[in-house]
């Protein structure tokens, strides 16, 4: 199976709804609304980097980047999610291909880091940490991490992009 990772086309954002919505619709940890959380930051302008992996033609999988805010005005940060691959597909290292990718063009614009939340188990693969001590008020410091690309250890808070909470 070969698979493609290229920038998100307008045409793609039918195919990106649907998959993340199939894709986050078995999780308990999912709040229900992933797929318009990306509509919400594609129109506000706010997708950094928005990927697709495409098999035979056909979009199988969507990574989102957003800018992040750390509390101490730093810039270069940017926050990893939603992340979601079609169900049948899951477990095929689709994922991983479209966070690499991610995380490569984040390294050449220079990015201070990523931060995100998920499971430290998976996440860790790509380099991300626990942080806790710098986890912002409302998310939950044992699944907080951040991946530190310009700089040896953060020494700010950094925050998700406020349309994760329904505001901007």
């Amino acid at each position: 199976m070969t698979i493609v990772i290229r920038p998100e086309r307008p045409a793609d954002q039918g195919e990106i709804h649907d998959i993340t919505k199939r894709a986050f619709a078995p999780m308990e940890y999912a709040g229900g609304d992933e797929q318009d959380l990306i509509e919400r930051f594609r129109d506000a302008g706010a997708l950094a980097i928005s990927l697709v992996a495409e098999r035979d033609g056909v979009v199988v999988g969507q990574v989102t980047f957003t800018k992040a805010f750390a509390a101490d005005g730093s810039p270069g940060w940017y926050t990893l999610g939603p992340v979601a691959v079609e169900p049948d597909l899951q477990g095929q290292h689709i994922g991983s291909q479209l966070i690499e990718a991610g995380i490569a063009m984040l390294r050449e614009r220079n990015a201070a880091g990523c931060v995100l939340t998920g499971d430290p188990a998976y996440y860790s693969r790509f380099g991300f940490r626990l942080f806790p001590d710098l986890c912002p008020d409302g998310e939950p410091a044992a699944y907080y991490q951040i991946l530190p690309l310009q700089v040896a250890r953060p020494d700010s808070v950094v925050a998700f992009h406020p349309l994760f909470y329904g505001s901007e």
